[in-house]
């Protein structure tokens, strides 16, 4: 007890600190010698107490009134970061030091079930002031919302221009105004270069003063072409410094314990396109050698264990489920994850030791798929191929790192992939015949070509291997009854067919009115123009009828795939939905940490 607590009359220690607690906009000095009824050399004594308590670490002064160390204020600025088991919104405090105060407190966030006008509902990834209320029963806080907060503005984009006065930005935003830029402001950018600037200076009259942050290039480049595509779609692309560090601090995982098992010998590769940097998936096939299951195989599909690294509530976590995909553009990747993570300790590297988490599928000689079991994994990737690489082997002609894979892996890989072509052709899904355009650029960003990569059987197989993986995720969540995200596609609106309708009639092809569509249905109409001059044209028309696929906690099927559960569980670097699927595997399995 500090010393001036010993006087006659003064509370002790602790029940300064509770009153505090109970009351913190009843908290100043004045408050706390009323409440105590405290008076005149009292009331002295009390002042030195409260600053030994500050000094000491116990309280922190926010204006006149006193708070516990690391304590919420009554009413705080909170960003939303996700959601609840229940779906309700979640937030965390803008300002917290978690060195000195441990990790930021998650704050369930309170808004009227009816709203007035005034009140926008905020949503995830917003800023809200709101009034935070006494801890509960369980120690949890709620903040009841007061408004939601204007978004911060990021970076503005803008064209440097040469004025009669010096320099000019013009920015890429229409309804924003020109700015005005020292020469000596310029970081090395020239006249008609696409940059970043910050305002640096706003007067009451003429225009606000710059400066250049990054000068991204010319404006005739693809590169600025992404960069104005980013800025004006508002895309997350800059990691934060603790985002960065955190991801920094992790370690690798370089034996198998616990509920790890050691899958180092088994013959993983990976089939990725040739310039691809992360490498998510791992595949391997074999024959069934049970009795029972003649022409059989099985199949192994290895998926990067980024859950094992990306923990709910972590500085990555809020950050990946604030992008919520990577984002691909001709010029670059915005990742979903810092490179260290999707590019290193989440990537399937050749030879390398790797976590991951594994679906191991047993088929039919029809296809059909009898049993899968899932399994969390310390794998090696025995192999890095491109597709055309694994493509050209089997057709004949492998190079010297693909043909002592030949027969051992890549012959029973293809062996599997007709076996499940098998199981493809009765289920019958949407085949559309859209060729992917690629734009290959040249050395200084602007766009030399656009070409149509040959789609191979490669591609295919690994589509379908990732397709029944998908399946198996979904299968193993709902028999367990854990919550899940699924991938869902609804089946054509009404008017949408009416449209379709109408064009296939000037093509003197029927479609049944008011039936009941299925992938089939559309299927017989792309095969009858194939090969025709038609065949493009139709195959846009058929996917412009189509509803838009979706992630959805509630299950209505894909349509498209023609299956009746989907879960999308293959790509985690790069979608914070697979990671969601990640993570209830593990919970519902019982495999380890990381499925908070």
């Amino acid at each position: 007890m500090a010393k001036a607590a010993k006087r006659r009359g003064l509370p002790t220690r602790e029940a300064i600190v509770n009153f505090v607690r109970e009351n913190p906009q009843l908290a100043t000095k004045r408050d706390i010698a009323k409440a105590f009824n405290l008076k005149g050399d009292d009331r002295v004594a009390l002042k030195h107490f409260l600053k030994e308590l500050e000094a000491d670490g116990v309280f922190q002064r926010r204006g006149k009134r006193f708070a516990e160390q690391g304590a919420l204020p009554p009413v705080a600025v909170l960003t939303v970061t996700g959601r609840d088991g229940d779906g309700g919104l979640i937030a965390r405090p803008m300002e917290w030091d978690e060195r000195e105060n441990g990790p930021a407190p998650i704050i369930a966030i309170s808004v009227p079930k009816k709203p007035s006008a005034k009140l926008v509902i905020p949503g995830v990834g917003d800023r809200v002031l709101a009034r935070i209320g006494p801890p509960n029963e369980d120690g949890g806080r709620t903040g009841r919302v007061i408004k939601r907060l204007e978004k911060r503005k990021q970076a503005i984009l803008g064209v440097v221009r040469k004025a009669a006065d010096g320099y000019r930005i013009e920015p890429t935003e229409r309804k924003q105004d020109e700015l005005m830029v020292a020469r000596d402001g310029l970081g090395g950018a020239k006249p008609g270069d696409l940059v970043e600037i910050s305002v640096v200076k706003r007067g009451r009259y003429g225009l606000a003063h710059a400066q250049v942050e990054n000068v991204i290039g010319s404006l005739t480049s693809e590169k600025a072409v992404s960069m104005i595509a980013i800025h004006a779609h508002g895309i997350p692309h800059v990691f934060a410094e603790d985002v960065l560090a955190e991801a920094a601090a992790q370690a690798a995982i370089t034996s198998a314990d616990g509920s790890r098992e050691d899958w180092r010998d088994v013959p993983l590769i990976t089939i990725d396109p040739e310039t691809a940097k992360d490498h998510d998936d791992a595949v391997y096939a074999e024959p069934d050698t049970e009795p029972g299951n003649s022409g059989g195989h099985v199949v192994t599909v290895a998926i990067a264990d980024v859950a094992l690294y990306v923990r709910p509530g972590s500085a990555m976590d809020r950050e990946a489920l604030k992008r919520g995909n990577s984002v691909y553009f001709p010029d670059r990747v915005v990742p979903m994850l810092p490179e260290r993570i999707s590019n290193d300790l989440c990537s399937l590297r050749e030879l390398e030791d790797r976590p991951a988490l594994a679906v191991r599928m047993v088929f039919d000689a029809h296809g059909h798929k009898i049993r899968h079991s899932f399994h969390r994994i310390l794998m090696r990737s025995h192999a890095k191929l491109a597709y055309e690489q694994a493509q050209a082997a089997i057709d004949g002609a492998p190079d010297d790192k693909a043909a002592p894979l030949l027969e051992t892996i890549l012959k029973p890989l293809w062996a599997a992939y007709r076996c499940l072509l098998k199981g493809r052709e009765n289920r019958q899904p949407l085949e559309l015949d859209l060729p992917e355009r690629k734009i290959v650029l040249s050395d200084d960003g602007t766009v030399d070509k656009v070409v149509v990569p040959p789609r191979l059987d490669a591609h295919k197989l690994i589509e379908e291997m990732m397709i029944q993986a998908n399946v198996a995720a979904a299968e193993t969540l709902e028999k367990a009854r854990q919550l899940l995200v699924y991938r869902v596609h609804d089946s054509p609106a009404l008017a949408k067919q009416e449209a379709l309708r109408e064009f296939l009639q000037t093509l003197d092809i029927p479609l049944a009115r008011g039936a009941q569509l299925r992938p089939s249905s559309f299927n017989a109409i792309l095969s009858r123009v194939a090969e025709t001059e038609h065949a493009p044209l139709v195959n846009a028309v058929v996917l412009r009828s189509q509803s838009q696929a979706e992630y959805a906690p509630d299950n209505y099927g894909h349509f498209g795939l023609n299956l009746q559960r989907y879960a999308h569980f293959t790509s985690p670097i790069r979608r914070y939905a697979d990671l969601i699927v990640h993570r209830a595997l593990i919970k519902a399995l019982a495999l380890g940490d990381g499925g908070d």
